[in-house]
């Protein structure tokens, strides 16, 4: 084929180190609009975006160009250099190492892009932990309990 053609959307997930809520309600729009800067000079395109209290979920459209990995290594690194000299917190802001990636067709955006959206409610009815298991479980993916997150109860 003489050109390159790809439909690529994935849903990344991270967390905040020591899964406190570090990231407060009035930081949480900047921090948005960083992030998406970020996935904008990398060469994708932000579909959706929440950044909880003690997690982010974002959903992007990839081109070949980029790793996933590469992407939220970007993600991760910039946004808490923006965060640790921009945001007044009261201890050194970190996201934790590591992080979910899950991919979908074009059928699927609409639903992902609201899932994301509707964080806030979601939320007050399941944890991150639970969230993200269910996830992991009806996509199938094998996991140890042991390696998911640093998990603080």
């Amino acid at each position: 084929m003489a050109n390159t053609y790809t439909q690529i959307y994935a849903q990344i997930v991270f967390a905040v180190q020591d899964r406190t809520n570090a990231i407060r309600e009035h930081h949480r729009i900047p921090l948005e609009k960083y992030i998406t800067g970020i996935v904008t000079h990398n060469g994708c395109k932000l579909m959706a975006i929440y950044c909880n209290p003690d997690h982010v979920h974002i959903l992007v459209g990839l081109p070949p160009t980029i790793s996933i990995s590469d992407l939220t290594r970007d993600i991760k690194a910039n946004s808490s250099k923006w965060i640790n000299s921009e945001l007044e917190l009261k201890c050194k802001f970190r996201w934790q190492k590591g992080f979910g990636a899950f991919s979908y067709s074009k059928s699927q955006v609409d639903r992902v892009i609201k899932y994301i959206l509707n964080q806030p409610n979601h939320h007050r009815k399941q944890d991150f932990r639970e969230e993200y298991v269910k996830i992991l479980n009806k996509l199938e993916i094998k996991y140890a309990e042991d390696y998911l997150f640093e998990w603080y109860d």
